[in-house]
């Protein structure tokens, strides 16, 4: 692990950050609006991509999660004690939740009966068996770790633009594409 403390995230930590913060509020908007469609092709080509999504998230955490444990992070901003503790479990519950909802959304699918082929080209194995019971069970598991997940990502962004405009401390600046 790099030992030294960068004044700003590094590029690819930047890349993996923000490209996983856009899959998932697409995701997300995605799922609110196919989950209201009537049965149609529409709606099945929704949910496909829907999956498709959520394995790229999957996908994309796990990579964000070995750079992140291989590379050291900017200290943090100065701030009070409460708040440094609520950042640090906000992103602690981000990751977790980078990799729950996803699987939650994969083990809903596999217990569904319908199986998920990326790209319709690579077929995933079932996550559970198939199983009415268990699909009705974690169907509103994975709609509320999405809802918990789409707070926090709030909260975030809430907090940075906090950062921003009011504390003025560069926080926002160390995950900003681009060079200093």
């Amino acid at each position: 692990m790099n030992t030294s403390r960068p004044a700003r995230y590094t590029g690819p930590a930047i890349a993996l950050h923000w490209l996983l913060g856009l899959a998932i509020v697409g995701s997300f908007i995605v799922g609110l609006y196919m989950t209201d469609l009537p049965m149609s092709p529409q709606r099945l080509k929704l949910y496909n991509w829907h999956k498709w999504a959520g394995i790229c998230i999957l996908t994309l955490s796990a990579i964000r999660l070995l750079w992140r444990l291989t590379h050291r992070p900017p200290e943090d901003v100065p701030m009070p004690a409460w708040q440094r503790r609520a950042s640090h479990a906000v992103h602690i519950a981000l990751y977790v939740l980078f990799f729950a909802v996803p699987l939650a959304g994969w083990a809903y699918s596999s217990a569904a009966g319908f199986p998920i082929v990326v790209f319709g080209v690579i077929p995933l194995p079932d996550f559970v068996p198939a199983n009415k019971e268990l699909a009705e069970a974690i169907k509103p598991l994975h709609k509320i770790l999405a809802f918990t997940m789409a707070a926090l990502v709030l909260a975030h962004v809430g907090a940075a633009l906090k950062h921003h405009f009011i504390d003025r401390d560069g926080l926002l600046g160390r995950m900003r594409p681009g060079r200093d």
